[in-house]
């Protein structure tokens, strides 16, 4: 099969990720084997990809926002049969035994496994999937518009959930891309009032053409202090911006796997007052479940931009560079 494959981490315009061959994976016992459909591009595959996440994999294929369809299984493997559409999500495995997993908290499971990046991922014409791990799809919406759900939605819900946004809240949003873009649409159904803080004009645009209230430069301040805010954008250096942007007894969501520094915070401006930061670890099923739910019920869409599989590199060079709308994602020509 033809794979992306990640020869040599750096930076993304400098060769990093190949176009090659790769014999197609033979699931394992518990696993399904997915033909691919389409494929979101995250900048967790970026992060993979120039190494600022460490190897795990030497030569792994990136790729955790997958649509595709059940082309075999593992003996053990159970509840989906050939031809299914399933969806493939970045938690690929836990132990399901320790006590993070027994109090329903699988994301911190110190023996947690990552789609793309412990295992071969979406960047490619084949990947695999324990059948546990894999996820129903809705009906009536296509591959493209599903794919970046699969990461972008699910952990844009888990921050949102972590902000601990009130009823009615005001809600901050700092970076307006795949994630964002499908938060907002939850926070708006459930009735908060969004204000957006992006650098990108385009994504401004899409900001306010979707509902938020109001849509400015990342470093300015949004028109009304914020009940709860969360940060998108990889950069350290907004967590003060925010903090400041917050009302007494706020809370800010930090959503990304890898932040650049954060600098000296100031007590008395950014955080007295019982504001809160809080992190954000990846995602468990349930969240995967609930989120896909609350999308079907609500019309939550994405706003993409397709690329085909072969130009994987330039679509992950062009996230790099920003100013992107919506999700991007790869499609898979030889799957139709």
């Amino acid at each position: 099969m033809r794979a992306w494959s990640v020869v040599r981490p750096g930076p993304v315009e400098e060769g990093s990720l190949r176009w090659t061959e790769k014999p197609v994976p033979v699931p394992g016992d518990d696993e399904l084997l997915v033909r691919v459909r389409a494929c979101g591009v995250c900048r967790t595959d970026l992060h993979v990809t120039e190494g600022d996440l460490p190897v795990r994999r030497v030569g792994v294929t990136p790729g955790h926002e997958v649509v595709g369809v059940v082309a075999g299984a593992g003996a053990a493997a159970s509840g989906f049969s050939a031809g299914d559409r399933v969806g493939v999500a970045w938690l690929r495995r836990t132990d399901g035994s320790c006590a993070y997993c027994a109090r329903g908290s699988e994301n911190l499971c110190p023996s947690s496994r990552y789609t793309g990046w412990d295992a071969d991922g979406g960047y490619a014409e084949y990947t695999t999937v324990p059948a546990s791990f894999a996820h129903r799809l809705p009906r009536g919406v296509d591959d493209v518009a599903l794919a970046p759900l699969m990461c972008a939605g699910i952990i844009g819900y888990r921050a949102l959930r972590r902000a601990a946004l009130p009823p009615g809240g005001r809600l901050g949003l700092y970076g307006f891309g795949g994630s964002a873009h499908l938060c907002a649409q939850i926070a708006l159904a459930e009735g908060a009032t969004v204000h957006v803080m992006t650098r990108a004009a385009p994504a401004r645009r899409l900001a306010l053409e979707l509902g938020a209230a109001s849509a400015q430069d990342a470093y300015a301040l949004p028109p009304e202090p914020l009940d709860s805010a969360i940060l998108f954008a990889p950069a350290g250096e907004l967590v003060p911006v925010a903090l400041r942007a917050l009302d007494r007894g706020g809370t800010l969501a930090i959503a990304g796997i890898h932040l650049s520094d954060i600098p000296p915070l100031h007590y008395e401006s950014e955080l007295f007052y019982e504001k809160q930061v809080r992190s954000v670890t990846s995602s468990t099923r349930e969240d995967g479940r609930a989120f896909l739910a609350l999308a079907a019920r609500h019309g939550v869409h994405a706003t993409t931009r397709p690329y085909p599989l072969s130009r994987a590199a330039q679509a992950l060079a062009d996230l790099k560079a920003g100013g992107l709308e919506g999700g991007t994602v790869l499609v898979n020509d030889n799957a139709f």
